[in-house]
C-alpha cells in the first residue's frame, strides 16, 4: 500500500472518504469559505453569463490536492443551475471515451475533468475543437480513404481541475478562458471550516479544539476534515463524546500529529538527514533509500510543506535541515555532533 494512503494528514482524497467529503461540501459560493478572490472573481463572471444568457467560459482550477478544486466545481454548477457531469483525466483512455461523454451533454452543462494533466494528448487533440468550437471531429476510416465528419455539439462549459498546471500543454491551457489558483487557507477560514463540519456533523466542539485542529491541518479543509472525523472517533470512545481542548490533545498524541500538523513521517526525515548525515547536504537519491520512501513521494508529498514551514532547504548539493528544523524537534546540539 502506498504509504500516502495510510498518512493521516495526506492532502490526497481515500477511496473511503468520497461519500464524507460529499456531505460537508457547501452548495453556495456563500456557504464557500476562504479563496475570498477567488469567490468575487467567480461571482461576476457568473452573474455576466447569466445576465447574457450565455454559457460560461471554460474554466481551469490548479492548486495542491485538498484545497477544494472539486467542491469548487460543485459550486459553479450550482450557482449556475446547471447539470454537472464528473470525469478524470485517467478514465477518459480512447477518442470513443470522450466522445461519448460530449455527445450526451445538453447546451448549458458542466463537464468537470478531474486531474485534466492526465488527459491522452491524442484525447486532447479531439478536445481543441470541442472547447473552441462545440464540435466533434470523427475520423471515418483509414488511409487515403479517410474522411472527417464534424458533429455540432450544445454550448457547454468544460470545468478542468489539475495538481500540475505546468504539465498542461500550451493549446489546452490557452482554451481555458477563465483560470484560477487555489491557494493554502488562512487559520481563521480553516477555524470555520471546522465549526462548520462540525455542525453538520451534530457535534460539540469548542474554540480551543477547533484551533488545535485547524493548527494541524496543514492549511487543507481535506486536512481538517479528515483530523475532526479522527478526533471524534477517539472522543466517542474515550471521553463524553463532545470535542474539547483535552481530549482533543489526547487524540493527537495517540495519532501522532503535532501542533504543526508534523507526522511521523515528517519527523522521520527531518531526523534522518540530522541523525544520519549531520544535517545535510544530502541527496534525494540517498534520503529516498535512507528513508525507505519513493524520490517522487518525498519530492512531491512531504517537501512542499516542510519547505513550507522554512524547515528544510534545496540545495544543489541536496537537502538540508534548517536551525528551524532543530528548534521544532528541540535539538540543541550541532549536526557533527549528532552521530
Amino acid at each position: 500500500m502506498d504509504n500516502q494512503e495510510e498518512r493521516l494528514i495526506s492532502p490526497e482524497e481515500k477511496k473511503e472518504e468520497s461519500s464524507f467529503d460529499f456531505s460537508l461540501r457547501p452548495k453556495t459560493l456563500k456557504d464557500y469559505v476562504g479563496q475570498e478572490k477567488i469567490k468575487q472573481n467567480l461571482q461576476i463572471t457568473i452573474s455576466a453569463a447569466k445576465k447574457r444568457g450565455q454559457t460560461l467560459e471554460h474554466v481551469l482550477l490548479y492548486g495542491a490536492p485538498g484545497l477544494g478544486k472539486t467542491t469548487l466545481a460543485h459550486v459553479i454548477a450550482n450557482e449556475l443551475e446547471a447539470n454537472i457531469r464528473v470525469t478524470s483525466g485517467p478514465a477518459i483512455e480512447k477518442a470513443g471515451d470522450l466522445a461519448a461523454i460530449l455527445t450526451n451533454l445538453n447546451e448549458g452543462d458542466i463537464l468537470f475533468i478531474d486531474e485534466i494533466h492526465r488527459l491522452n494528448k491524442n484525447i486532447e487533440e479531439i478536445l481543441y475543437p470541442a472547447m473552441e468550437d462545440y464540435a466533434l471531429d470523427i475520423i471515418m476510416g483509414k488511409g487515403p480513404s479517410a474522411r472527417t465528419l464534424r458533429l455540432d455539439l450544445p454550448k457547454f462549459t468544460i470545468i478542468g481541475a489539475t495538481t500540475q498546471a505546468s504539465t498542461l500543454s500550451a493549446p489546452l491551457r490557452d482554451r481555458f478562458g477563465i483560470t484560477h489558483h487555489l491557494n493554502f487557507y488562512e487559520p481563521e477560514d480553516i477555524q470555520k471550516i471546522v465549526h462548520r463540519s462540525a455542525g453538520l456533523l451534530g457535534l460539540s466542539i469548542d474554540e480551543p479544539a477547533a484551533l488545535a485542529i485547524s493548527e494541524r491541518s496543514r492549511r487543507t479543509p481535506r486536512i481538517a476534515n479528515r483530523l475532526l472525523k479522527r478526533v471524534r472517533d477517539y472522543c466517542e470512545v474515550r471521553s463524553d463524546g463532545q470535542i474539547n481542548e483535552s481530549s482533543c490533545f489526547d487524540s493527537f498524541v495517540m495519532l501522532e500529529v503535532d501542533e504543526l500538523g508534523l507526522d511521523f513521517v515528517d519527523r522521520k526525515i527531518l531526523e534522518t538527514i540530522i541523525y544520519k548525515f549531520k544535517g545535510g547536504p544530502v541527496g534525494l537519491n540517498t534520503l529516498a533509500a535512507a528513508t525507505g520512501e519513493e524520490m517522487d513521494t518525498i519530492l512531491n508529498m512531504y517537501e512542499p510543506y516542510l519547505m513550507q514551514l522554512g524547515f528544510l532547504d534545496r540545495t544543489a548539493r541536496g537537502r538540508v535541515a534548517t536551525d528551524l528544523a532543530y528548534g521544532h524537534l528541540k535539538l540543541d546540539k550541532k549536526p557533527d555532533t549528532l552521530i
